[in-house]
């Protein structure tokens, strides 16, 4: 052969094989945890190792109770059970690093199949199941499979780490919102919260009841602007105040004032909206203030809604004041929904047009307060809104006989 046959010849199968396997590993680092979700990331692996190695993929992780449950399949899934009669060998690859392998046949067709667990430190999440039929894996191709379960392995547990994270958050934000005060007898009430996203931290919304003097109940929702701890702290701060505030029985919007005028005096506290109802049973009124706040809906014997008028004043921490009452009759046929504005607003569209969707709502009759929470909430869809939900929602409990 002459040294012009060589060189045309071309680099040898060594050399392409391996720019082949840096090209599948530089795939599969951009293919492979592009969502922090632990199904999401084995079902990623598992697609990205059939489109380009093999005939079918599995992915298996062990549970809390050491179980291993397979949570990803890709390809001829009837490969996958191939295993069961076969006897393991450990075959060393990728710089010694070994995998288990089979040779089996299946209905008459020579299947191989190679193992290589879902590292986790010195422990193992899990194992990545490869099955080729007709043809074993070459060495780039078993360390293939090894780099991208180590890969997976690796996001795996940065998902890992994040649901941590988000339950710790959701078990601060149950604490900070905590379901209300208890109420007088007279009165029945239900509640809801709903962060935004399955990943929300904690945020600004609550709610609270506070019993007053001669069976009255003072109910509120407010709304700290923004999110995060911040506005969580702030958010505690605000119902902390708010309860001193209002066991001098002062009527809403002198509470309003009293609570604004104190928040005022500290500069790092963040503005918040708040709205507050006082319900008399007794005399079957209720007096209503808003510091900024979306108005209280109010839904009558047949399920029928209108929005209660109460005039808004500035949003607390500004030290503006200027709040106003409005007192209107209520009865025991009616059920007053008081929300944070996560509950109704929606991008791009006008807040009085989504006020108008809430207060065309019907519902059915003779629900209780808690099932018609459910049934709002149903209906605007408020588990996939684009901001924190809080609701409140009271009726008059009827007197006995």
């Amino acid at each position: 052969m002459s040294e012009h046959d060589g060189r045309s010849a071309g680099p040898p199968r060594e050399y392409e094989e391996l720019r082949a396997r840096l090209r599948t590993t530089e795939a599969a680092a951009e293919r492979i945890g592009t969502r922090l979700d632990e199904n999401a990331i084995c079902e990623e692996l598992a697609g990205f190792l059939f489109r380009n190695l093999c005939d079918a993929v599995a992915v298996d992780l062990l549970s809390q109770d050491g179980r291993l449950d397979r949570v990803a399949v890709a390809g001829a899934v009837g490969l996958l059970t191939a295993r069961t009669d076969a006897s393991p060998s450990v075959r060393a690859i990728d710089g010694g690093h070994p995998l288990s392998e089979w040779a089996v046949v299946s209905g008459g067709t020579p299947v191989h199949l190679v193992s290589v667990p879902l590292p986790a430190g010195n422990r193992v999440r899990g194992a990545v199941l490869a099955v080729r039929v007709e043809g074993g894996f070459s060495d780039h191709e078993a360390a293939t499979v090894r780099f991208t379960a180590r890969l997976a392995a690796v996001h795996l547990g940065h998902a890992r780490e994040l649901a941590a994270t988000e339950d710790t958050a959701l078990n601060l934000q149950r604490a900070l919102v905590s379901e209300p005060g208890r109420p007088h007898p007279n009165l029945e009430t239900a509640s809801r919260y709903l962060p935004v996203g399955p990943r929300a931290l904690v945020g600004g919304d609550w709610f609270e009841t506070v019993r007053l003097h001669f069976g009255r109940t003072l109910l509120v929702v407010g709304d700290v602007m923004g999110h995060g701890l911040d506005a969580a702290v702030d958010m505690n701060a605000y119902r902390s105040t708010l309860r001193d505030v209002a066991s001098t029985d002062l009527a809403p919007h002198r509470v309003l004032r009293q609570l604004d005028a104190l928040v005022a005096e500290d500069p790092a506290r963040r503005p918040a909206t708040c709205l507050l109802v006082r319900v008399d049973p007794a005399r079957g009124v209720a007096d209503f203030a808003s510091a900024g706040h979306l108005p209280p809906v109010i839904f009558g014997e047949g399920g029928t809604a209108v929005l209660a008028d109460v005039p808004v004043g500035p949003p607390l921490g500004t030290g503006v004041g200027g709040y106003e009452g409005v007192t209107r009759h209520i009865t025991a046929d009616e059920t007053l929904l008081m929300f944070t504005d996560g509950l109704v607003e929606r991008r791009g569209e006008d807040i009085d047009v989504s006020l108008a969707r809430l207060a065309g709502l019907r519902l059915p009759v003779g629900e209780t307060v808690q099932e018609m929470v459910d049934a709002v909430v149903a209906a605007l869809d408020a588990r996939h809104a684009e901001d924190d939900v809080a609701v409140l929602a009271a009726r008059l409990r009827p007197r006995r006989p």
